[in-house]
């Protein structure tokens, strides 16, 4: 039967064990509660937690609404895709300033811009996408986030695509553009966008030391420069794609 003590759902039912699964994870890793005091009553389970959600602090929701949407056992695609949607719709509704950004809590709200990011983890090359990744994660990092070492994960992932697409270990944008104009014509405002961008990832120039040993660098910054990269990198990768 997949009903427990008291007309409960039974989390040992074996149509439940993707919710065992999580619950076990929740109290676990991040309740850091020992698993003989998990109950096997759902409606036990979902008292505890609604006790804990309700009475938690803003950044401990952020922190369970994270964990969740990466622990959930089946289906990460479509089952946690669609809570994160909805979680987002939610977020939105309240006028946070947060949302879901490729299954982390970002400070980052305006829907064209988490596409761009998510598209270029997705759907970049290996290198470039593990580089986006963790530049997000060090922006996203609520207890201590690292801005700083995000742009510098920002603009490695740019240098990680020149190389790739140029077949140089030490590609630059400069080669990068003539590559690109094998295949097509430039506009001559978007030849000075990638010059500039071409400035930010330049180690010769000494621009991103500046950058980066700013005394200050905030958020914005950071974010900044992963929107750009991530525009920057879905941009090339789609262009390529077409003139192959």
């Amino acid at each position: 039967s997949s009903y427990g003590f008291g007309g409960g759902y039974s989390l040992s039912s074996d149509s439940n064990s993707e919710l065992k699964t999580l619950c076990e994870r929740l109290w676990f890793s991040y309740f850091k509660i020992p698993l003989d005091r998990l109950s096997d009553d759902w409606s036990d389970v979902l008292e505890a937690l609604r006790k804990y959600f309700f009475s938690a602090k803003w950044f401990e929701i952020y922190d369970f609404i994270e964990f969740v949407a990466n622990n959930y056992p089946k289906d990460y695609r479509e089952t946690n895709s669609k809570f994160m949607a909805a979680c987002n719709s939610v977020l939105e509704m309240e006028m946070s300033a947060c949302r879901f950004v490729d299954g982390l809590i970002s400070e980052i709200a305006h829907e064209e811009e988490i596409r761009a990011i998510e598209k270029a983890i997705d759907h970049g090359e290996r290198l470039v996408a593990k580089h986006l990744r963790r530049s997000l994660e060090l922006l996203s990092d609520r207890s201590n986030p690292d801005y700083r070492n995000s742009i510098k994960e920002s603009i490695s992932a740019v240098e990680r695509l020149t190389a790739h697409v140029t077949k140089e270990d030490k590609g630059t944008l400069g080669q990068l553009i003539k590559k690109l104009e094998e295949h097509f014509e430039l506009h001559p405002a978007l030849k000075s966008a990638f010059g500039s961008m071409y400035g930010y990832t330049s180690d010769e120039g000494g621009i991103r030391h500046a950058l980066t040993d700013k005394k200050e660098i905030d958020f914005e910054d950071a974010k900044f420069m992963l929107v750009v990269c991530s525009a920057f990198i879905n941009y090339v990768e789609g262009k390529l794609k077409d003139y192959e």
